[in-house]
């Protein structure tokens, strides 16, 4: 089995500090799959770790973007696989880490997607789309693919036009391909650690401690040199929690203090998304903390499972 750890869980569990823990302890590398900690100057909102944090443990795939572009999980992997490549290479521990789940597992898998778009089809979907509306697409949609067009919502605009461009690039369906992809065997064997609370209110408790602390540290003054730089508000990056809610505030459409509040309020329900997304995975050793984690005691238990995980 390659030397591949993947740490896992909600927001606010733990686990960058881990991931910093074991590289130390076993002379590897940090690779993050998280998909807003690769915006440039989105740091507060990301908890994204620092300098400083790193305790001198090499990391990737952090501030590869600015805010303003968009990115892709196919993206993600084409980037990231040469860099899992080349820590192997070098014999060190690849320590994949991050809250994003679809990265992560994609990353692993080794997932193929269909190709970027190379004649223009994507921009003549987006134009169909502002010229008649999203239903236009759908209908087209329908025509050679109705399971997606079934299944996306109106509203998700997005993936509808992602949907129609697979099929007139490929003349393939995004379903079939899916499909066809979820059936190989993964390109990687890893270890799979998760960090999760005994009780859920207690996760609950640290994620408010933790969006908190993002307000005092100057998350709304992170926003607003984000817009100073001529990011716009409607990028997609700026929909993440914590901004979206700080553009509100700096709108005029709520105080800090109901911000704070949403943000906390979104935040736990994200969390809850994720462990729903990680809990579907055998594989992983869930180790639970209580309301004050012992990070010394979480450390241990994770090298001894990796310790057992090493043995012939």
């Amino acid at each position: 089995m390659e030397k591949i750890i993947c740490i896992v869980g909600p927001t606010a569990s733990g686990k960058t500090g881990l991931s910093i823990r074991l590289a130390q302890a076993l002379g590897g590398e940090v690779l993050s799959c998280d998909s807003m900690q690769i915006y440039q100057g989105m740091d507060i909102g990301t908890a994204k770790v620092t300098p400083a944090e790193m305790q001198g443990v090499r990391h990737h795939m952090l501030d590869l973007i600015q805010p303003s572009e968009d990115y892709s999980v196919s993206r993600f992997v084409t980037e990231a696989e040469p860099i899992l490549q080349d820590i192997l290479r070098r014999g060190k521990y690849a320590i994949l880490t991050g809250g994003t789940g679809l990265y992560i597992d994609s990353l692993v898998a080794g997932r193929t997607f269909a190709p970027y778009p190379a004649t223009g089809k994507r921009q003549e979907l987006e134009a169909l789309a502002a010229r008649k509306g999203i239903g236009a697409v759908i209908a087209l949609l329908e025509q050679f693919d109705p399971d997606s067009a079934r299944r996306l919502h109106p509203s998700d605009q997005k993936r509808i036009i992602r949907a129609a461009e697979v099929y007139l690039e490929t003349g393939q369906t995004i379903t079939a391909h899916n499909a066809r992809t979820r059936a190989l065997p993964p390109r990687h064997e890893a270890l799979w650690l998760g960090l999760d609370f005994e009780s859920r209110q207690d996760l609950y408790a640290r994620i408010d401690q933790r969006a908190a602390q993002m307000m005092a540290q100057g998350l709304l003054d992170e926003v607003r040199r984000l817009l100073a730089q001529g990011i716009s508000p409607r990028a997609t990056a700026m929909q993440a929690i914590g901004y979206k809610e700080c553009l509100a505030t700096l709108d005029g459409a709520m105080t800090e203090a109901e911000a704070l509040a949403q943000i906390c309020q979104a935040s736990r329900r994200y969390a809850k998304r994720q462990l729903t997304w990680f809990r579907r995975n055998p594989a992983v050793h869930w180790i639970l903390q209580t309301a004050a984690p012992d990070a010394e005691k979480t450390f241990s238990r994770a090298l001894q499972i990796v310790s057992a995980f090493d043995k012939p």
